[in-house]
């Protein structure tokens, strides 16, 4: 792909994806598997080239969020297995069976419409359990005086015949926050999980993949890897393991100078004159907006890396470009590149001026800025 004939792009490292993947399990007990999580187009990544390379580099899981996502995969040429964390309806179910999918149950109700559908179909369905042990989202229920109908419904969706219980998962809700409070909640959330692996192992129940650390507990809840680990935002590089694991950014979004004007002070720039020059100041245009995931919110609030250091945005940020202030740049030029977020300019920094996390402006960067693999 020829750079210069793109007005803003995303750099895609899969390599960093594969260094990330082996630093991460390097940091495992061994023989711990590893599912990379590859939903919501890979955070913004590209499912297909990321599920790839993790593929090639001996990645035993992939997860999505729902079948259409899995779908992608499939058709690309992908064969690891892939686990649907969401809801699939029943009628799709010769979908799941012909694709080889792995479906998340989340209620007894659920695991007895898919045993009803996989038995008309004469085929058999491969399952993984999900546990709501504090979540509040998907999941049997087996909290407090739940517990005991949460062991007989979890353990009467695995007797069905046409069901393959192979795993069962839970979601830690806290555990990439710092405190006690967080802390104390996240192990609140194992014991319970554990426990109900225990009492379904008493009634014969048992797993061949138990799974429940994300990003978060991957870094700071070691004794949660047991079989299989589910990183996110930790494969692609980000988080407050990075320096500590030497884990490397996999995206780096970047823009250009589309051309640069010199205005006198008083001038207002953009929508709604938010931003009033103070000085002679000299103005650089770049064709990055909100249209490509660069949110309306950031206006006046951050700043881009170009050639000899930050030029900080100024005035309302567009629908398809910005404003930013070159004054102090003297070596940037019409066509300079501008990082928004990458090697130099930070997406922590980036998210903390929106009032959001990386996940959300990872994911946010939109289909009309071309991923360019290198």
């Amino acid at each position: 792909m020829d750079l210069n004939t793109k007005r803003t792009w995303a750099e895609i490292r899969p390599d960093h994806i594969v260094h990330n993947m082996r630093a991460i399990r390097a940091a495992l007990p061994e023989g711990t598997r590893f599912l990379g999580v590859v939903k919501a187009d890979a955070y913004g990544h590209g499912a297909v080239a990321v599920s790839r390379a993790l593929e090639a580099a001996g990645a035993d899981y992939l997860a999505v969020s729902c079948l259409d996502e899995a779908l992608e995969l499939r058709t690309a040429g992908v064969g690891l297995p892939i686990l649907i964390l969401g809801h699939t309806p029943v009628e799709y179910l010769p979908t799941l069976l012909a694709c080889g999918l792995t479906q998340t149950v989340s209620n007894l109700a659920k695991a007895q419409e898919y045993e009803a559908a996989t038995a008309r179909l004469g085929g058999r369905l491969r399952i993984h359990i999900k546990l709501d042990t504090g979540m509040g989202r998907l999941g049997f229920l087996c909290a407090g005086d739940g517990f005991a109908q949460g062991v007989e419904n979890v353990a009467a969706a695995c007797s069905c015949p046409h069901l393959v219980p192979e795993g069962i998962y839970t979601h830690f809700a806290m555990s990439d926050m710092p405190g006690q409070e967080a802390r104390d909640y996240t192990l609140a959330q194992f014991r319970l999980f554990t426990a109900m692996l225990e009492a379904l192992e008493e009634q014969g129940v048992r797993f061949r993949l138990r799974h429940c650390a994300n990003s978060g507990a991957v870094l700071h809840y070691p004794e949660t890897a047991l079989d299989m680990v589910r990183p996110g935002l930790l494969l692609y590089g980000y988080g407050d393991a990075e320096d500590r694991l030497g884990l490397r950014p996999a995206m780096r979004l970047v823009t250009r100078v589309a051309t640069i004007k010199t205005y006198p002070a008083g001038v207002r720039i953009s929508y709604g004159g938010l931003y009033t020059t103070e000085r002679r100041t000299r103005m650089g245009v770049v064709p990055i907006g909100y249209a490509d995931g660069l949110f309306r919110c950031l206006s006046g609030r951050c700043a881009f890396a170009v050639a000899g250091g930050q030029a900080p945005q100024r005035g309302r940020i567009c629908m398809d470009m910005c404003m930013i202030d070159l004054t102090e740049l003297p070596d940037a030029a019409v066509d300079s590149p501008v990082e928004v977020f990458g090697e130099t300019a930070s997406l922590d920094a980036l998210a903390e001026a929106a009032g959001t996390i990386p996940y959300e402006l990872l994911c946010s960067v939109s289909k009309r800025v071309p991923r360019v693999y290198l």
